[in-house]
C-alpha cells in the first residue's frame, strides 16, 4: 500500500476531532448528530474513528454514505494514519473523527499512544471537547482548563456542552469556560432521555442496514442543531493547518536547469512522455489480462461477520487479489473460484443455527482445509472452524471441525486490549518471528480437546504480557486477535503470493 519516499506532500483538509472527557461523556451522540446535520446541509461528510472500533464506524456509514475508516497509531505508523486520513478525506467537505474513550486514554497511562490526543497531534486536527456538566457549574472551567494543560501541543478549539439542565444552566458554564480557558463554547445539548446510542449490541447491524436507526440519527441532528453554531465549527474546521506528511507516491521532482539545457531538455521530456504514454496502454492491456488472472479471496460478509478493516481489504487488492464476498448466513457456499478465504469477526454465535444449518458453507470449509487452501479466520470466524459452539442461553451446534476445539459464550467479557502478534512458525501470513499488531475482544472461551499438543499461531504480547493464541494448522491460520495488515503490508503481499500458489497448483490439477 506505501513505499517510502523523502518527498514531502502538503494537504488541504477540514477537520474536527470530536473528543469526550471520558466514556459516557457524549461523543458519539455529537459525532452522529454533526455528521447528520452537515450532510442534510448538502455537505460530503468523511468520518473516521480513532482506535479499532468496528462498531461506531458502521454508524458514521450508515449516516453520511460513505465507509468510515479507523485511525489508529499505535497498530499502524504516524504516516500510515496520516496517508489513510488524507487519501480517505480527498473530494470530502468535512471529516469528523470521533475519538475512543477519554481525550487522554489509550494503551498506556503514561503517555498518549493509543489515544485520540495521540491521533489529534499526528494529523493536526482541532479538538472539540464535549463535557459533561450535570450538577455542575464553574467547575466545568477547571476540568476543561486541566485537558488544556496537561498536552500544551493539543489544540482543543472548542467545547461542547453535554446534559444541561436548562438554558440557564448553558449560560453558566459557558461564561465560566471562556473566562477561564479562552475558547468558545460552541453548544449544548439537554438532558434528553431519548438521546441515547443504543447499546453497541449484536442486533445492530441488520437494525442499521434497515433502517431502523435513521429516526434516532435525525434527533441527534435537529438537537445538536437548535443548540450548537454550525458555522462556528465549519470555520474551526477549516481553520486546521494544511496537514504535511512523508509522501508514499513518489512524484516528479522539480529541478532548475540552466537555459542553454532547456531545449535539449524539452525534447528529452516529449520524447519521455510519449514512451510513458506507451508504457501506460501496454501497462493497462497487461493489468486487464493480469485481473483474469488475479487469485481471489472469498470472504464472508453478513451480519454474522462483519468487522473487517477497510485497510486490510484494499491492501490485498493492491497485493494482487480479487476480493468475492459471500452470506453464509444466507445459506450461501465458498464461492467456486475462491483461492482463499477469509472469514471475520462478528457475532456468529447470534446466528449459530444458521449457520450450523448451512451444510453447503461448512463442508466448503471443510474442504478448502483438506485441499489445502490459505483459510483466515479471526475471532468470530476462529469460533466458527471449531467443532461445536455453545451459544449464551447453553444451547450447543455443530460447526466446521476444523479446529479441535469448542467455544463457550460467557456474559463477562474473557479479553480487551491492544496485541503485538509475533508468529511462532511459519503461515501463508507470516513467517516465524514476523510480527502484526492488532486487537482483541470476545466473550467466548475456545477449549482445546488436547492441550498438549496445540499448533499456536502467535505469541502475544497485551497489558497482562505474553500468551499463546491462535491455531496455525495445514494452511489454516486463526486466532482471536483481528490484525491490522497495515502494521505489516508484507503480510498482504505473502498471503496473495500463496494464493496465487494455490490458483496455478489447481490449475495444473485440471491439465
Amino acid at each position: 500500500m506505501m513505499t517510502s519516499d523523502k518527498q514531502h506532500a502538503t494537504h488541504v483538509r477540514p477537520r474536527l476531532i470530536i473528543a469526550g472527557t471520558g466514556s459516557g461523556a457524549g461523543k458519539t451522540t455529537v459525532t452522529l448528530g454533526l455528521m447528520k446535520a452537515l450532510a442534510s446541509r448538502g455537505l460530503r461528510v468523511q468520518g473516521f474513528k480513532c482506535g479499532p472500533d468496528y462498531i461506531d464506524p458502521t454508524y458514521h456509514t450508515a449516516v453520511t454514505g460513505r465507509a468510515s475508516r479507523n485511525l489508529d497509531a499505535w497498530m499502524t505508523s504516524p504516516e500510515y494514519v496520516c496517508h489513510t486520513f488524507v487519501q480517505a478525506a480527498e473530494g470530502q467537505d468535512i471529516s469528523i473523527i470521533e475519538g475512543v474513550m477519554g481525550l487522554y486514554d489509550g494503551k498506556d497511562p503514561l503517555s498518549n499512544t493509543g489515544s485520540t490526543a495521540e491521533i489529534a497531534m499526528v494529523t493536526q486536527t482541532p479538538v472539540i471537547l464535549v463535557v459533561d456538566v450535570r450538577s455542575m457549574a464553574r467547575s466545568a472551567a477547571a476540568i476543561v482548563l486541566g485537558f488544556q494543560q496537561l498536552e500544551p501541543e493539543l489544540n482543543i478549539a472548542g467545547v461542547i456542552v453535554n446534559r444541561c439542565g436548562s438554558a440557564g444552566h448553558y449560560q453558566i458554564v459557558k461564561k465560566a469556560i471562556e473566562q477561564m480557558c479562552d475558547i468558545p463554547v460552541v453548544g449544548w445539548l439537554k438532558r434528553e432521555d431519548d438521546m441515547s446510542i443504543p447499546e453497541r449490541h449484536l442486533g445492530l447491524v441488520p437494525a442499521i442496514e434497515r433502517g431502523e436507526l435513521d429516526p434516532l440519527f435525525q434527533r441527534t441532528a435537529d438537537v445538536l442543531s437548535e443548540g450548537t453554531d454550525l458555522n462556528l465549527l465549519l470555520k474551526i474546521a477549516g481553520a486546521a493547518p494544511p496537514l504535511k506528511f512523508k509522501n508514499y507516491i513518489p512524484e516528479l521532482e522539480q529541478r532548475q536547469v540552466p537555459e542553454q539545457q532547456q531545449n535539449q531538455q524539452n525534447t528529452e521530456v516529449e520524447q519521455e512522455h510519449q514512451d510513458h504514454q506507451e508504457h501506460q496502454e501496454h501497462q493497462k492491456r497487461q493489468d486487464d489480462q493480469d485481473h483474469q488472472a488475479r487469485p481471489v479471496i472469498a470472504i464472508a460478509r453478513d451480519a454474522a461477520f462483519n468487522f473487517y478493516y477497510p485497510d486490510n481489504l484494499e491492501l490485498l487488492e493492491e497485493a494482487g487479489a480479487k476480493l468475492t464476498y459471500f452470506s453464509p448466513i444466507a445459506g450461501e457456499g465458498i464461492p467456486a473460484d475462491a483461492d482463499s478465504i477469509y472469514l471475520g469477526g462478528g457475532f456468529p454465535e447470534e446466528f449459530a443455527e444458521a449457520i450450523a444449518t448451512n451444510k453447503l458453507f461448512l463442508e466448503g470449509l471443510r474442504q478448502a482445509a483438506r485441499q489445502h487452501m490459505p483459510v483466515f479466520a479471526e475471532c468470530g470466524g476462529y469460533m466458527v472452524l471449531a467443532e461445536t459452539l455453545t451459544d449464551r442461553q447453553g444451547v450447543t451446534f455443530n460447526m466446521a471441525g476444523i479446529v479441535p476445539a469448542h467455544v463457550q459464550m460467557q456474559t463477562k467479557r474473557a479479553a480487551l486490549g491492544y496485541r503485538e502478534a509475533s508468529a511462532v512458525q511459519d503461515s501463508f501470513l507470516l513467517e516465524k518471528g514476523d510480527i502484526l499488531r492488532g486487537h482483541e475482544f470476545h466473550y467466548s472461551t475456545m477449549t482445546y480437546r488436547e492441550t498438549d499438543t496445540i499448533p499456536y499461531a502467535y505469541e502475544t504480547k497485551g497489558m497482562r504480557g505474553l500468551k499463546p493464541e491462535g491455531y496455525n494448522s495445514g494452511h489454516i491460520l486463526a486466532g482471536y486477535t483481528h490484525v491490522h495488515l497495515g502494521s505489516n503490508p508484507e503480510a498482504a503481499h505473502r498471503w496473495v503470493e500463496h494464493c496465487r500458489m494455490y490458483r496455478q497448483s489447481k490449475q495444473k490439477e485440471v491439465e
